[in-house]
């Protein structure tokens, strides 16, 4: 039921209002839509063009990024009810070139919510792989199609990965942690493309996804978004100044599970329909069974505190809501797709500026549907300091293999645990033995500690990823 009153819209409207100032953001796209596919709520605030102050509307493209994540799960369970695929099938059965020769069998499940046991690995982006095998836009077209490229791809990311052994780069038995993987859904794209026949992942989601639900501005190509004239600038800022670019190539990985969709805020509402209705498109066919739409979103293994992966998507608690999300992003990207069962609705978020906690937005839109409060409700944690022990063990620096500026130190300054991290010195609360909180503007960032047998720190949890301690 759409509870949504004049000032609870008001103090949400001033919330994303605040976090345009603080973040930077050039523009954000909001809506939200409940389960018979009405449109509660929608919203644009800034432009898809900031030099000149081009507006957006709900067929503005924007990026975004890791919520193609669950395009690529709602591909494999598609494949899975049509008997091509399995759930527990060895990964190495699609993709041969992954050899897995390290480590136990990797299976589509341990891809699909991040626990094949990797650590992260180095981004190996599209562009730079087109430039060292002679493709190129203009002579050869859109780089997501060229079937020479993305096999490429396909052994780059497998070699890449087979490399990792138990003392450098694996982090335990698939099934064991939780580590964000992009290289793990870039295979996993490859996967449906190669069990499915298609000559491409862009033309898988095109034709079992997309056009079924009339998502007819979307896709996972790099040449359209670019030359649409309705189409985002990609804003990043750095050093307090923010610049903008339409090469959608800028961070594409070199597989397109990874995070190559593009959509708009209409067409998203569509899937959310979908999501919410447990796989039916408004003229009543099925995208999935009721069944797969619920192993999707079925918990798997544990994410952040409150949170767990499923696959292709997370849940967690806001407020009594569950939630099933996503978010995302990427140079000039920062997006959320969100929906409850409980409330009965769905929000999307789009933005064409990266590092905007659009997650705070889309949460603030669902409790503003919900006819409460939509400010962040964050609890009030008092510092709970760590053991003599475990400060000891948890000093020194974790690194990122995907992004060296995603590095995080752990230190002592005058008798005070700090926690650099995004360059800079982060506002820093120890809430539980092997447990902190980085404080944010609008939202948080859990840090764990993961310790092994004889207590020593050998990773920490941050951003989704496990990252290891530098020897």
């Amino acid at each position: 039921m759409n509870r949504i009153n004049q000032t609870n819209q008001y103090m949400f409207e001033e919330l994303v209002k605040q976090i345009m100032r603080q973040s930077g953001a050039a523009g954000i796209a909001v809506a939200v839509v409940d389960s018979d596919g009405n449109t509660a709520y929608e919203n644009y605030f800034g432009y898809r063009d900031a030099e000149k102050e081009l507006p957006i509307d709900q067929d503005t493209i924007f990026g975004v990024a890791s919520v193609t994540k669950s395009f690529v799960a709602l591909s494999v369970m598609q494949l899975c009810e049509k008997g091509l695929m399995d759930l527990d099938d060895p990964v190495s059965k699609y993709i041969p070139e992954f050899t897995n020769k390290n480590q136990k069998p990797v299976r589509i499940r341990h891809f699909l919510n991040h626990s094949a046991g990797f650590f992260p690995v180095k981004r190996l982006l599209l562009k730079n792989m087109a430039e060292q095998l002679g493709f190129s836009e203009e002579k050869d077209g859109d780089l997501a199609f060229i079937k020479e490229l993305a096999d490429a791809g396909v052994k780059a990311v497998a070699e890449q990965l087979d490399a990792q052994t138990a003392g450098n780069g694996l982090i335990g038995d698939p099934g064991q942690y939780m580590s964000y993987c992009n290289d793990g859904f870039g295979l996993l794209s490859a996967a449906v493309t190669r069990a499915s026949k298609e000559p491409s992942f862009s033309d898988y989601v095109r034709k079992n996804i997309l056009e079924p639900l009339g998502m007819s501005r979307s896709g996972c190509e790099y040449m359209r978004p670019r030359l649409d004239g309705n189409s985002s600038v990609l804003y990043r800022k750095q050093n307090g100044v923010r610049t903008g670019t339409k090469d959608h190539y800028n961070t594409g990985f070199v597989l397109s599970g990874a995070g190559a969709m593009r959509s708009t805020i209409s067409d998203m509402k569509k899937i959310l329909y979908m999501y919410l209705n447990g796989g039916k498109t408004p003229t009543g066919d099925r995208i999935l069974s009721w069944e797969g739409i619920r192993t999707m979103c079925r918990p798997s293994i544990e994410y952040r505190p409150e949170s767990w992966y499923c696959m292709g998507l997370a849940t967690k608690k806001l407020d009594d809501l569950t939630v099933v999300e996503h978010g995302g992003s990427q140079i000039g990207v920062s997006s959320n797709l969100s929906w409850s069962y409980d409330a009965g609705a769905g929000v999307i978020v789009l933005c064409n500026t990266s590092n905007v906690p659009v997650s705070a937005i889309a949460d603030g839109a669902m409790r503003m549907f919900h006819g409460r409060n939509p400010l962040d409700n964050r609890r009030d944690y008092e510092d709970n300091p760590w053991s003599e022990k475990t400060v000891k063990a948890a000093v020194g620096r974790y690194i990122s293999g995907e992004d060296a500026d995603a590095d995080v130190e752990i230190y002592e300054e005058n008798g005070k645990v700090c926690v650099r991290a995004d360059g800079k010195i982060q506002p820093f609360i120890m809430v539980q033995e092997n447990l902190g909180l980085i404080r944010g503007f609008a939202k948080d960032a859990y840090l764990k500690l993961f310790k092994d047998g004889d207590g020593n720190v050998f990773a920490i949890g941050f951003g989704g990823r496990m990252l290891p301690r530098r020897r």
